[in-house]
């Protein structure tokens, strides 16, 4: 019984709860910046803003008690002329001296700036005790965005970006923020995460313009450079499973590696389909699908679920309880992926 939808103002309650749980960056508790988070989604779905600047917020409901217990975003646009998108490109220096007989391969990284951007999947978090089980939460959560990309193309970019989380301390920081980025700003890491996302000024202003030698890091650091966090090692397997690459892209705050691929190529967008609802429900064995559909009744802008789905020309046929979910009636259109 979980409903995949748009954020709605109404659910600032549930998703304070959420955060109080979780308070992560990309779920922070804090109701004003939900409060915006919320605002933005809400005015992206109505079509109210220019496709480069919309930002959608999808949540996972339980319907069995009419809770959230997940999130997560698209960013049509993860870079503009205005907030450019701003990585540490990844490199091999290679130096040998003839005197000394002396060879060194250095890691590098170079400050790099995007300002016509990819579009950015990120902000998925699922409450702990929903993590597990057959439902898979969390892969509803990751795979619903390529279901949206994929019906509304026109409306992202041709790359998609994913920024892995790496392996953080106990109590939140960065080693490599330690590392290298306060030592530029004199700022915490959470300050600094928390103040790029409405000013990226400072970044480059602060972090220097010439490359930076991984090996002046503490052996600790530079072993994290590009490595992903074990909570986050599921997303880049799925991630890689569905077309997705490292692309020597790191982020400047944590040092979490850059995921990316064309839109096109993403396996599930390749597989999307679209048809229309049969009038007959579902009653045979079907394959496993994520099912949206946009503008359903009701006042959401996009509804989906996970459910069996039988094709039979260009009609689906979906079981009586999928259909009350979405809300949906005989010869609506809906939009399919494979949950694979």
């Amino acid at each position: 019984m979980l409903v995949l939808r748009d954020v709605q103002k109404s659910d600032l309650t549930g998703l304070m709860r959420l955060a109080k749980v979780l308070d992560s960056v990309n779920l922070p508790h804090n109701k004003d910046v939900l409060e915006r988070l919320i605002e933005r989604s809400v005015k992206s779905f109505a079509e109210k803003l220019e496709p480069k600047d919309r930002e959608y917020l999808f949540v996972l409901e339980d319907k069995r008690n009419k809770a959230l217990v997940g999130t997560s975003m698209i960013i049509a646009q993860h870079g503009t002329r205005e907030a450019p998108h701003i990585y540490f490109q990844v490199s091999q220096a290679e130096h040998y001296s003839a005197s000394l007989d002396r060879h060194f391969r250095h890691q590098v990284l170079s400050i790099g700036y995007n300002y016509e951007g990819p579009t950015e999947i990120g902000g998925l978090v699922v409450d702990p005790p929903f993590r597990s089980g057959p439902e898979k939460p969390g892969k509803q959560l990751s795979y619903v965005r390529f279901l949206f990309m994929a019906g509304q193309r026109k409306n992202f970019r041709p790359r998609v970006l994913a920024e892995l989380m790496p392996p953080l301390l106990e109590d939140g920081r960065s080693v490599l923020w330690e590392a290298c980025g306060k030592k530029f700003t004199g700022l915490d890491y959470r300050e600094a995460d928390q103040l790029s996302r409405k000013n990226k000024e400072f970044i480059k202003e602060l972090f220097p313009a010439s490359d930076i030698y991984v090996s002046l890091f503490s052996e600790r650091a530079q072993k994290l450079v590009g490595e992903v966090g074990p909570e986050t090692k599921g997303v880049q397997r799925m991630l890689e499973r569905i077309g997705f690459s490292y692309v020597n892209h790191i982020d400047p705050f944590d040092g979490g590696p850059h995921y990316e691929a064309d839109l096109e190529n993403v396996s599930l967008v390749r597989r999307f389909r679209t048809a229309t609802l049969a009038k007959e429900p579902l009653e045979l064995e079907a394959e496993d699908m994520l099912v949206g559909v946009t503008r359903p009744t009701g006042k959401n802008r996009f509804r989906a679920v996970r459910t069996p789905v039988r094709f039979d020309d260009t009609q689906a046929y979906l079981p009586t309880w999928a259909r009350e979910l979405l809300g949906v009636k005989p010869k609506d259109k809906l939009s399919v992926i494979p949950f694979e």
